[in-house]
């Protein structure tokens, strides 16, 4: 029973694959978790963020990476947008991309 990772485009897989190598190898690490035991894997790796739209909380030496996902069927997990961050807070310029890209995707 196993989950495909899919992205939202290729801009996004674009940027997610530019980041920094140890964030990126984190982020890699989270993502096949998800392929094998499912989305729900909760803090420090994943963290729900209400409506369907969850993160993944990726950190390496570098800093610190998110992506937003969310899941729709045939168990298919959807990389929604992706940034480093800079701050404590999730900015609400990424959230707001990443609320409208899954208003996009979900029925």
């Amino acid at each position: 029973m196993s989950y495909r990772i899919l992205f939202y485009n290729e801009s996004v897989q674009d940027e997610i694959s530019e980041w920094p190598k140890g964030v990126l190898a984190s982020f890699l690490r989270i993502t096949e978790r998800i392929e094998i035991s499912g989305p729900n894997l909760g803090l420090p790796y994943t963290r729900a963020f209400g409506n369907g739209l969850f993160e993944i909380r990726a950190k390496g030496p570098e800093g610190i990476g998110r992506a937003f996902f969310c899941c729709i069927v045939d168990r298919q997990v959807i990389i929604l947008h992706g940034f480093i961050k800079k701050t404590q807070k999730t900015p609400d310029k990424e959230l707001r991309i990443a609320r409208k890209r899954l208003k996009e995707v979900k029925p």
